[in-house]
């Protein structure tokens, strides 16, 4: 017999199976590094670990979370870990796993992966009273494949200058998606991609490719706009890597074929090619021709060690091809963002020249 349960599960990266969460009846809500809870996380967890880490914590030491019928944390990196644990000692009561993520993408690491995956869709069958189908889950992925597709046509509109309300409203329409129900998503993005092109934009501002882990708030956007520098495509785990349509070809059961999609999807620096260890730098420059760039701006949280030690390759590789990085991190927060505006504004300045 089905459980009376809360509707959302709560998760933290961009690897997340959202699909397979959807498909066992929840709705995936990602504990977004927002909001002004109380700094208390420092307590807990020390104080050069990742702020977006920190951020999360505070949510829920503030009590700044819906009710949750479990949290799916992936062990992504030691800071993602590390998050687990605490989360255990502060929220006690709450239901939760962890699964792991390979390193390493690629058909080796599909089995592995999609062993994780079927451990994730016992545990949410479980938390649900009821088992997860092959059937649903497939049926999942098509309309988060959906909702990509919808997002694709608004980062058009981005890059070609239609876009009303610019790179910050697309960032809110990213967070509202991670936080609703799917059928609401969609709905919502039928409506913005309906919209008719805007003419009255404001196009002055230098074309800026925009990249890193996490950027949730749509007023660092905003900010990019007020000095100068218009954002035409970012890149982040809070954005449009989350909406990356899932290729679920090849062979396999349904889990199976959603590892290897997962996998293959655009990558965070955390995730490793042997064969091409400089490969996030040529996919950073690939991305700033693609949009017409004339610049590129990579935002790391601090501490962030797989961003930070991958930045200077992607800006060698940058300067060879002419195009100028500039490099900003910060803690979360706007408070920390707002403090780079001046170098913002002489990053754009310069371009102009």
């Amino acid at each position: 017999m089905k459980e009376n349960v809360t509707s959302n599960v709560g998760f933290t990266c961009a690897y997340t199976p959202l699909a397979l969460i959807d498909a066992a009846g929840f709705a995936p809500y990602r504990i977004l590094p927002l909001g002004s809870s109380p700094e208390l996380a420092g307590r807990i967890l020390h104080d050069n670990l990742c702020p977006h880490i920190k951020r999360i914590l505070d949510r829920a030491l503030g009590h700044d979370l819906p009710a949750l019928a479990g949290v799916v944390f992936l062990n992504s990196c030691d800071a993602m870990r590390r998050l687990s644990d605490a989360w255990r000692a502060v929220r006690p009561g709450d239901r939760m796993v962890l699964i792991d993520l390979p390193a390493i993408p690629g058909e080796t690491a599909v089995p592995y992966f999609a062993r994780e995956l079927s451990r994730l869709a016992d545990v949410l069958s479980e938390w649900r009273g009821e088992p997860v189908s092959q059937k649903t889950i497939g049926e999942s992925i098509e309309r988060y494949n959906e909702a990509a597709n919808l997002f694709a046509t608004l980062r058009e509109r981005l890059r070609n200058g239609g876009a009303s309300g610019g790179a910050a409203r697309l960032q809110a329409l990213y967070n509202r998606a991670v936080t609703h129900p799917l059928n609401e998503t969609c709905a919502m993005l039928k409506i913005a991609a309906g919209e008719p092109l805007s003419h009255s934009i404001d196009n002055s501002g230098v074309p800026i490719f925009a990249f890193g882990n996490v950027l949730p708030d749509p007023e660092a956007f905003e900010l990019f706009e007020t000095c100068g520098a218009k954002i035409v495509e970012a890149d982040f785990c809070t954005g449009a890597r989350e909406f990356a349509p899932l290729e679920i070809t090849g062979p396999g059961d349904i889990l199976t074929r959603l590892a290897r999609g997962t996998l293959s999807r655009p990558r965070c620096a955390r995730m490793i090619k042997p064969d091409k260890p400089g490969g996030i730098a040529e996919e950073v420059l690939e991305r700033a021709l693609a949009c017409n760039a004339r610049g590129v701006i990579a935002c790391a949280a601090k501490f962030c060690d797989p961003y930070i030690a991958r930045i200077p390759g992607v800006k060698e590789l940058l300067r060879e091809a002419g195009i100028p990085l500039l490099q900003i991190e910060g803690d979360c927060t706007m408070r920390s963002f707002g403090q780079h505006r001046t170098r913002i504004e002489a990053f754009a300045e310069m371009l102009r020249r």
